[in-house]
């Protein structure tokens, strides 16, 4: 209880007693299974870094054929010098 006490200071919070005594129940919860899970031994266990077994899936890069600059701007709005023009922002 002591500890939610401490929390609630740092956190900067005033939580009815009612509350404090819920969340001092689940902590315990928490603690007696993170110590379940200190008491597995995992000496020589490599860290991995997703769980699943995934390799990169990307395709290769193939060159395709360009659209020409006219076709392009064919439906611009405005353009200067064989670019999109754009209204001046500030």
């Amino acid at each position: 209880m002591e500890n939610i006490k401490n929390l609630e200071a740092l956190a900067k919070l005033d939580l009815p007693e009612e509350d404090r005594q819920m969340i001092s129940k689940r902590g315990d919860v928490l603690l007696e299974s993170f110590g379940a899970l200190s008491a597995v031994d995992t000496g020589g266990v490599e860290p991995m870094y997703t769980p699943l077994d995934v390799c990169n899936v990307l395709r290769e890069d193939v060159c395709a054929k360009n659209i020409s600059r006219e076709a392009l701007l064919s439906n611009a709005p405005m353009r200067s010098d064989g670019f999109f023009q754009t209204p001046k922002t500030i």
